[in-house]
């Protein structure tokens, strides 16, 4: 019994400088004095690159995308890229022109895009293929996300 009492102890009296030390701990992510997170984020890596599929392709360039509370990253036009994205409802297959008004070959060299990160606080997940070069610059003829 004296055992259990001993080990109870020394819980408790570790629970408290656990406790006391919390609240004196600095945050990992402290904001400046009397800011806050109001908005939920936006992060995003864009990439381009060669293969039938996503997961095995060869990435040829990426970018990464953060849309709030600014536009930034490494995207040569984040503030175009945002703007595009937000009025796409954050819907990247809404950015995408499956009938094209291009003429390109039939040749097939695989081209895929993805996009994987946070869009508003939402996980995001996506990627498509384009039968070549020449289809996917059709298909993003007038968008600014994927021109990098």
């Amino acid at each position: 019994m004296r055992r259990i009492r001993n080990t109870l102890g020394a819980v408790g009296a570790a629970t408290a400088l656990a406790l006391t030390g919390a609240a004196t701990a600095t945050p990992a992510h402290a904001e400046p004095a009397g800011t806050t997170s109001l908005y939920a984020p936006s992060a995003i890596v864009l990439t381009v690159g060669t293969g039938e599929e996503a997961g095995t392709a060869t990435v040829a360039r990426a970018v990464t995308l953060s849309c709030a509370p600014t536009s930034n990253g490494t995207h040569p036009s984040p503030e175009a890229a945002c703007a595009e994205l937000r009025a796409a409802g954050g819907e990247f297959s809404g950015l995408v022109d499956t009938s094209p008004q291009r003429i390109c070959t039939r040749e097939w060299d695989p081209v895929v895009i993805t996009a994987q990160g946070v869009w508003q606080g939402k996980p995001v997940s996506w990627s498509t293929t384009f039968g070549n070069t020449c289809l996917m610059e059709a298909g993003l003829a007038e968008g600014a996300l994927f021109a990098f």
